[in-house]
């Protein structure tokens, strides 16, 4: 994989407009399951390619400084040499001075070697640097994208449960018809009324079994007392004949 592949790939997926691609779905909770698979598996891959980057972005960096610290050696080199063969030419050894300053000019070539090969690292070392900075910056969005992903996928679940349960609840609720006369609700409470009037009836019932008893202990009443005065009226009379 490329860094420009790298790269277009993070930065597609960091863009992705979530709540687009919920209202073209036939089923978003399926659709985000699937994203949030496929987005944990291109962080991954995606991890791996910028760790691969960065990595040949450091061994870059790491050849640049030796090449830095091996011109800065080999100016040190030459100038060590240079003066020796001052040295050596000032107390008259003119063929061993001018071999020291041949190594002199070696160390130079060498110095100057290092310094171009650094100064040639260094616009590489600054885009890759750039394309480092920006795959982190990419994934840092695509965790970011992936939070949202599952905290949609959590919160489209919960409202689906709440929808489910609300319309099971409705449901429950139409198939209840308490003005039905059939039902089940109102066959109860006929049955109860039922069951009222049946006991009022008894009570009346008995209530009027009492009433005739009291009448026939009124009747008995009256009839004593009519065979009373008719016995005091007899007396009287039979009194009255002696």
């Amino acid at each position: 994989m490329s860094k420009q592949t790298i790269l277009g790939r993070v930065t597609q997926l960091a863009k992705a407009n979530i709540n687009a691609l919920l209202d073209q779905a036939e089923d978003p909770q399926k659709m985000l399951d699937q994203l949030i698979r496929d987005y944990t598996n291109n962080i991954s891959e995606a991890e791996q390619a910028v760790a691969t980057t960065i990595g040949n972005l450091r061994m870059l960096e790491a050849d640049h400084a030796q090449d830095v610290a091996a011109a800065s050696e080999w100016g040190g080199k030459a100038l060590a040499a240079s003066r020796k063969a001052d040295e050596l030419r000032a107390a008259g050894s003119v063929p061993d001075a001018d071999k020291f300053d041949n190594l002199a000019k070696v160390a130079l070539g060498r110095q100057m070697q290092s310094e171009k090969e650094a100064r040639t690292a260094e616009p590489t070392i600054a885009a890759q640097t750039e394309v480092v900075d920006r795959l982190k910056s990419g994934l840092d969005a695509m965790h970011g994208k992936l939070t949202e992903l599952q905290a949609k996928r959590d919160e489209l679940v919960v409202r689906a449960r709440t929808a489910q349960a609300q319309n099971t609840m409705m449901d429950a609720v139409k198939s209840i018809d308490v003005m039905d006369p059939t039902s089940d609700l109102n066959r109860f409470e006929e049955k109860v009324r039922r069951e009222e009037a049946m006991a009022l009836g008894k009570q009346e019932l008995a209530a009027s079994s009492l009433d005739a008893q009291f009448e026939s202990l009124e009747d008995l009443g009256k009839t004593s007392e009519i065979e009373a005065r008719l016995a005091a009226l007899k007396a009287g009379k039979a009194g009255r004949a002696a």
